[in-house]
């Protein structure tokens, strides 16, 4: 298997195609498996409701739509017992992402959306640690306000040594004068974009020296593309889509994510008080400040930086998979009679494929779009598989970006019977979510 480098463009020269590009470039080798599980049982009420947020200093707040804020966290081999409620004057559906093998609470296929002051209950074993994400964008695209997603932080059962542990959920909102926000899938026609992190336009935090931070990037923008650059400082990966890494350190910095994509990072505050390290944001137009750390003036926390950190625990994930033996399929993404909007999504319709549980999948990917168009995959991790098809890259993903005119192959092993979605989206503010399912009997 070919092992790639990390992303080489600085920030200030990406583009559009850049930022695709990067999406793969990262150097992950396998991970360590977990040996011990927590048990238990906790009982979790989430609430899609109307919010508000002041996105512009001095303008009037935006109502969007959220299911709270703040990460919920909880650790492997938990099961919860979930409550979702709605006070939405649209139907809600609750669709996490990165969370394998749970067909019962999967939307759409196996939980139908609920109506405001209707409840739904069901059971989300947590099979894997990592950081995932929960959302109302199945079917909360069709309704008349942006929604926010809501972090969810999986810890493993080993302690992690890190001093702090930070979320940084990155969001994108398109503006018009009046300060109203418009959702996914509408026109974008005067309107501004702006880009929070945690509800914020700015994101800041300050920690004594040599404090080790781990800080896990959430693209939270349903369309858009994003890179992300913290300067002058060192960035190393730990994971990537809720799956762990061999650390590697960012090449500039740099860190490229699409729509969904969810990146761990530990960086090490480091120099003297006062010392700031600028963090960039790069939508492919343009990058701008959303944020610094900053080193405080208190006393460091230990004489000098950690030693670098070991690989994370893993989650057991397939260490080979036999490609001689898969299932291979052609999946053209795009607008077609075949994929539809989540309001038009009908169970009964024809899967996009079928596979015996336990056989290895090979899933073509063809984006003869205009656009680049970001994939998803619920249920299951794959690996991207080398152009030759003799092999994959060192990493597992949950979504992916394919540019147009170009076919990508990822492969996976149908470990879990059920029914489940599989999401694409142009990354065009205007273009529609789309949906299929796939079964694995």
């Amino acid at each position: 298997m070919v092992r790639i480098g990390p992303m080489a463009s600085p920030i200030n020269r990406f583009n559009r195609r850049d930022l695709i590009a990067g999406l793969g470039a990262a150097a992950l080798c396998p991970v360590l498996p977990a040996t011990a599980f927590a048990q238990g049982r906790t009982s979790v009420t989430l609430e899609a409701r109307p919010e508000r947020l002041s996105l512009r200093p001095g303008g009037p707040e935006t109502a969007v739509w959220s299911l709270g804020n703040g990460g919920l966290r909880f650790k492997r081999g938990e099961t919860l017992d979930v409550t979702f409620g709605s006070e939405l004057p649209a139907p809600a559906a609750l669709n996490c992402r990165g969370l394998d093998g749970v067909p019962a609470a999967e939307p759409l296929t196996s939980r139908m959306p609920i109506a405001a002051g209707a409840k739904d209950s069901f059971q989300l074993p947590l099979r894997h640690a990592g950081t995932f994400l929960c959302d109302l964008a199945l079917p909360g695209e069709g309704g008349d306000k942006p929604v926010r997603p809501r972090p969810v932080i999986v810890a493993g059962t080993s302690p992690v040594a890190v001093d702090r542990d930070e979320i940084l959920l990155i969001e994108e909102w398109r503006l018009r004068a009046d300060g109203s926000a418009i959702p996914p899938g509408s026109d974008p026609k005067d309107t501004t974009p702006i880009h929070t992190v945690n509800g914020k336009t700015s994101f800041e935090i300050s920690a004594p020296a040599n404090t080790r931070l781990r800080l896990r990037f959430i693209n939270g923008s349903p369309r858009s593309v994003l890179a992300v650059k913290l300067e002058n400082i060192d960035v190393r990966v730990m994971a990537i889509d809720g799956q762990a890494a061999e650390p590697f350190s960012a090449r500039n910095g740099a860190l490229v994510l699409a729509p969904g994509n969810r990146t761990d990072v530990f960086i090490d505050a480091v120099g003297p008080a006062g010392t700031t390290f600028p963090i960039l944001l790069h939508d492919g137009t343009q990058a701008r400040g959303i944020g610094k750390l900053t080193v405080s003036a208190d006393t460091a926390i230990r004489p000098a930086p950690f030693a670098p950190a070991p690989p994370l625990p893993g989650n057991d994930l397939p260490a080979q998979l036999d490609l001689k033996a898969a299932a291979r399929i052609e999946l053209a993404l795009g607008a077609s009679a075949d994929w539809v909007k989540a309001a038009e999504f009908k169970p009964s319709a024809a899967p996009a494929f079928q596979v015996k549980a336990g056989r290895p999948v090979v899933l073509a990917l063809i984006n003869r779009a205009p656009d680049t168009t970001v994939f998803h995959l619920h249920g299951h991790h794959f690996r991207l598989l080398d152009r030759l098809d003799d092999g994959w890259k060192p990493f597992w993903l949950d979504t992916l970006a394919v540019e147009p005119g170009q076919t990508q192959r990822i492969a996976f092993l149908a470990e879990y019977p059920g029914r489940y979605l599989i999401e694409t989206a142009a990354t065009d503010w205007a273009a529609p979510r789309l949906l299929r399912w796939y079964s694995v009997q």
